[in-house]
Order: C-alpha cells, then sequence, then structure tokens
C-alpha cells in the first residue's frame, strides 16, 4: 500500500487548483511570527479604545495591577476579556472552515454559508425567548444544540438527491437553511420583543464578553482545537476522497462525524461569543493552503493563527474607523469576504458540481 504521506506529495490536488505539496517551512514561520503579531494585535487591542491607554499602562496593569486606578479596571475588567475572546473566536471560525472544506472538498464550505452560523442564532434567540435569565453556558449549549441541527438539515437536504452530496448542493442547501433559520430568529425577535437585544448580536461584535464568559468558553474551545489537530491527518486524507480515503485505511464515516462535532462546538461558542460572523471560515484556510500547502496537520493550526489575527486587528479597525463609535464587526469581515467569495466562485473551474 502506499504510504499517505507520499500519496500527498507526489499526486495532484482533486479540485485541479495546485499540486499536493507542503511547505513545512513556511508553516513554521507563519506560526512564529502569526503568534508574535497575534501577542502584539492583543496589546495594541488593549490599548485601544474610547480611552486610549499606554502600552506602558497596559503593562502596570497585567503585573502590578492596582484596583483604585480606573485605567487598571478598565483593563482588566474590559479591554483584556475582549482581546482574548477575539483571538479564541477568531481560531474558532477559522478551524471550522478548514475542516468543513476538507471534509467535504468544497471550495465555498463555511460555517456561515453553510448554515450553522444560522443554527447557533436561532438557538440563541430560543434561549432569549425561553431562558431570558439562564446562565452564559446554558445560552452557549443552546447555539450547539442549534448549530447541531442545521448542521444535519444542510447535510440531510443536500443528500437528497440520487447522485448523492455535491459541493453545489451543499452550498445551495446550506443557503436555503440560512435563510429559514434566520427568518426564525427575527420571528422570535419579533414575538417575544427580542428586536433590540437580536439586532445587537446579529451586527457582530465583542464588546461586553467578560471573564465569566471566557472561562466558560475556553474548556470547550481547548477541546476542540485539540480535537482538531488529532483529526487533523485524517481530514487530510479524506480531502483527497473519500475513496482514497478509505483505500488508505481511514474509516471515513467515524472521521466525518467527529469533524462535524468539532465543527459545531466550534461554530456554537464563537457564535455564542460574538454573533454570526461569516467569511473568516472562507477566507483564512484558503489563504493558508496557499501558503502551506494542503496538509492539514499545518492548515489547522496557521489557520487558527491567522484566524486570531484577522478577528483580533479587525476589532482594533472596527473601534478606529468612527471611534468613539463601533463599525459592527461582522459589517467589517463582509467588506473583505463578499469579494473573496465572489472571486472563488469565479475561478473554480467547472463550477461546483
Amino acid at each position: 500500500m502506499v504510504s499517505s504521506t507520499r500519496y500527498i506529495t507526489s499526486n495532484t490536488n482533486p479540485s485541479g487548483d495546485q499540486p499536493l505539496k507542503t511547505r513545512p517551512v513556511a508553516a513554521v514561520v507563519i506560526l512564529i511570527i502569526g503568534l508574535a503579531a497575534v501577542v502584539f494585535g492583543l496589546a495594541l487591542s488593549v490599548s485601544v479604545g474610547a480611552a486610549d491607554i499606554r502600552l506602558a499602562t497596559v503593562w502596570e496593569a497585567v503585573f502590578r495591577f492596582n484596583p483604585d486606578l480606573q485605567q487598571h479596571q478598565i483593563i482588566r475588567e474590559l479591554r483584556i476579556p475582549r482581546a482574548l475572546a477575539g483571538a479564541l473566536v477568531g481560531a474558532c471560525f477559522a478551524v471550522a472552515g478548514a475542516i468543513m472544506q476538507g471534509m467535504t472538498r468544497n471550495p465555498l464550505a463555511d460555517s456561515g454559508l453553510l448554515g450553522l452560523n444560522a443554527g447557533a442564532g436561532a438557538g440563541l434567540a430560543l434561549a432569549f425567548a425561553f431562558a431570558p435569565s439562564a446562565s452564559f453556558l446554558y445560552i452557549m449549549l443552546y447555539c450547539f444544540i442549534g448549530a447541531a441541527a442545521a448542521a444535519i438539515l444542510v447535510f440531510g437536504i443536500g443528500s437528497l438527491s440520487h447522485s448523492g452530496l455535491t459541493p453545489l448542493r451543499l452550498t445551495l442547501a446550506g443557503a436555503a437553511v440560512s435563510a429559514m433559520l434566520l427568518a426564525l430568529s427575527q420571528g422570535i425577535a419579533i414575538l417575544f420583543h427580542l428586536s433590540q437585544d437580536i439586532a445587537f448580536w446579529m451586527a457582530g461584535g465583542i464588546g461586553g464578553t467578560n471573564w465569566t464568559q471566557l472561562r466558560i468558553l475556553f474548556p470547550w474551545i481547548a477541546a476542540a482545537l485539540i480535537g482538531s489537530l488529532l483529526l487533523s491527518r485524517s481530514i487530510t486524507l479524506l480531502s483527497l476522497g473519500r475513496d482514497v480515503a478509505a483505500g488508505l485505511g481511514q474509516r471515513t464515516r467515524l472521521v466525518q462525524t467527529a469533524g462535524i462535532i468539532i465543527v459545531v462546538i466550534l461554530a456554537g461558542s464563537a457564535v455564542s461569543t460574538v454573533g454570526p460572523i461569516a467569511f473568516v471560515g472562507l477566507i483564512i484556510p484558503h489563504i493558508t493552503r496557499y501558503l502551506v500547502g494542503v496538509d492539514y496537520r499545518w492548515i489547522i493550526p496557521c489557520s487558527a493563527v491567522l484566524g486570531s489575527l484577522l478577528i483580533v486587528f479587525a476589532d482594533i479597525a472596527a473601534r478606529m474607523i468612527n471611534a468613539p463609535y463601533e463599525t459592527p464587526l461582522g459589517a467589517l469581515i463582509a467588506v473583505i469576504g463578499v469579494p473573496f467569495f465572489i472571486y472563488l466562485a469565479s475561478k473554480r473551474k467547472g463550477g461546483l458540481s
């Protein structure tokens, strides 16, 4: 039997876009420089806002905290949780998109475009309506359930045809399910007079994130990211096609089930925190594959770093564009994402079918 590593590095990409090759040196450089940039971005994010704070003050608030100083309180209780949440949700959206693109072989796969964000949003709307005093943990669980229901609907509808699930059917099913769940969320908001809460959340943003939310989020996100790394080799083989993966000894159904569970956790966690921000999971995996090749053992960690970088700096830009008011983060990401989506759709050879 041909070894999986040799197969990956010596054959052509099934999409026909580029050779199947890996660039581990580039990946290591991206991880080192990217992590340094994320740390710098976190420090900058903490210092930027309605009240400008010097980096020296940020350093003092972190390592020599004085509860009597208002700036230290702002940094500890508002700015640092917000910056860390941005890094976490950026990694969530990017890794979720990378896994979905690898498993489905669909270049347009993304938790937003395939309905998972809308499903998590519907779950959150139900939580606001029927459990308004529920803790953040229960709200996040509602988002998990909504994202899982959306995934079942999308993959179920997309598989109804006799010819099976194709990238085109998956994308169309995602668009239909997203529209339905978005309408459901808006209907619940109108019925239960939640329009203002839902509108604020739908716009997307990290403002208001606190340490309690981070303590609840972190174990789920950490477990999902570790799981994605453990699954990365199998996703690489699955991205070559189910028949090829099965021929190389992969239990494809088990890998797909585990991948969907991880994506649901990542998407649900991110959406419950910042709202249904789309396109991060579309843009970042494509950029990462272009830079490091097609081995998901490198794509997943590099996507996590680049996704964190994108959201952290986008949040900084959202605060600076129209200061002292904040530009919705979701709108800012869409300005980048929509042209990228159009570019990918027009670039595909032979369409998506």
